[in-house]
């Protein structure tokens, strides 16, 4: 068995067996007390892109599961005019330049020294060190102002318990669910606030002031990355590192930018960080050959989706299908997609440019949403040091 399935395994022994199976269904199937399930990319894009019969604000809907944690404005739980003109107000925030230099500018100093020890012969987790550097970059995106590592990374796992009380069958979270969201998420939320107030445009909170952003809209939004910005970035470097290594395809990617830029998008269609979707059906219509109710809950199975394509091959183009399907399409696709990259690939750089590398111990996650490494721990290869 691959570590892939390993790690998947881990998170899901039950569920993701199902899911897999259900990919041999069909492109759509319905699956009572889950909804309709799509396998298909092509189906999959054409249900995100119909953001009027297929929206995230209805039952079912992600909509259901975020509003009374974080505000009925945050564009993940909104549809119509409201979500198109809050989106049109945000369509500046993280430009790719602008997030370059952001995390250019958070992780310069942490990549430094991890260059360092990683030519000292020192053996780094990948883990350990992607939950500081997202810890580190949600922080400065919120305005938290702090530079300690035991933050940082205080801050990704109060967020990660969060995701993890979702699961596949969740509709709702429970009264003491929302509760314990809340503890962490209004703190964070006063955080922002400040930040909104003092207004400088040099933070993502004063930038929002300036696009013209309420201040409920800004501490809604600003719960919404830390949900979302965090565990995506935070899981795929560990098992992009990985790929790379199990397909002896590291030197390559140290080599040339071009082919690890391929790597990465390659690495998140079979990770499929997003692995469902959620749609609640507003009028009746057909996804392929399903009927499908008002009312009815859509998952789509993002990762299966993905998977139909094969196994890691950062050689092989990938079909318009997909075109960086796990980040959404249509009027929802991810507004933090350039920060997402960004730091995706200057960790990537940082770690493949230190030298060939090799995997010493890694062991997949237990009791996680997203399925990622516990430990993936690295160094230097004998001859390189």
């Amino acid at each position: 068995m691959d570590w892939e399935a390993r790690v998947y395994l881990a998170a899901h022994p039950v569920a993701y067996p199902l899911l897999r199976g259900l990919a041999r269904r069909g492109p759509v199937v319905r699956v009572p007390g889950v909804g309709v399930v799509v396998n298909d990319a092509g189906c999959a894009r054409s249900v995100l892109m119909d953001g009027e019969t297929f929206r995230k604000d209805g039952p079912g809907s992600p909509g259901d599961l975020w509003t009374p944690v974080l505000g009925p404005s945050v564009l993940l739980n909104m549809e119509g005019g409201a979500h198109r003109a809050l989106r049109r107000r945000l369509t500046d925030l993280f430009t790719p330049g602008y997030a370059e230099t952001l995390v250019d500018d958070v992780l310069d100093a942490p990549l430094r020294d991890v260059s360092e020890r990683l030519a000292r012969g020192e053996t780094v987790d990948v883990v350990a060190l992607m939950h500081v550097m997202a810890g580190a970059v949600i922080s400065r995106v919120i305005g938290l102002e702090t530079a300690s590592e035991k933050d940082f990374r205080s801050l990704f796992e109060a967020g990660e318990r969060i995701v993890s009380m979702i699961s596949l069958r969740t509709r709702r979270l429970s009264p003491s669910q929302i509760a314990r969201a809340r503890a962490v998420l209004d703190p964070l939320g006063d955080i922002a606030a400040k930040a909104y107030a003092e207004g400088s445009s040099s933070t993502v909170m004063g930038r929002m002031r300036a696009l013209g952003l309420s201040e409920a809209e800004a501490r809604g939004a600003a719960g919404a990355f830390f949900l979302t910005g965090t565990e995506t970035v935070a899981t795929l470097v560990p098992r992009l590192i990985a790929l790379l290594h199990d397909t002896g395809t590291l030197d390559e990617a140290a080599a040339s930018p071009a082919f690890l830029d391929r790597a990465i998008d390659e690495a998140m269609r079979v990770t499929t960080p997003t692995p469902v979707m959620l749609r609640s059906v507003h009028a009746e219509t057909r996804i392929a050959d399903v009927p499908v109710r008002p009312g009815d809950r859509v998952l789509i199975a993002t990762h299966n989706c993905c998977r139909a394509y094969g196994p890691f091959d950062p050689s092989r183009p990938q079909p318009s299908d997909l075109r960086r399907l796990w980040f959404g399409a249509g009027p929802h696709f991810c507004l933090g997609y350039p920060l997402a990259m960004a730091e995706i690939r200057t960790i990537a750089r940082t770690l493949l440019a230190s030298g060939p590398l090799t995997i010493t111990d890694r062991r997949a996650a237990r009791g996680v949403l997203i399925p990622a490494y516990r430990r993936l721990n690295v160094r230097l290869e004998e001859n390189a040091r």
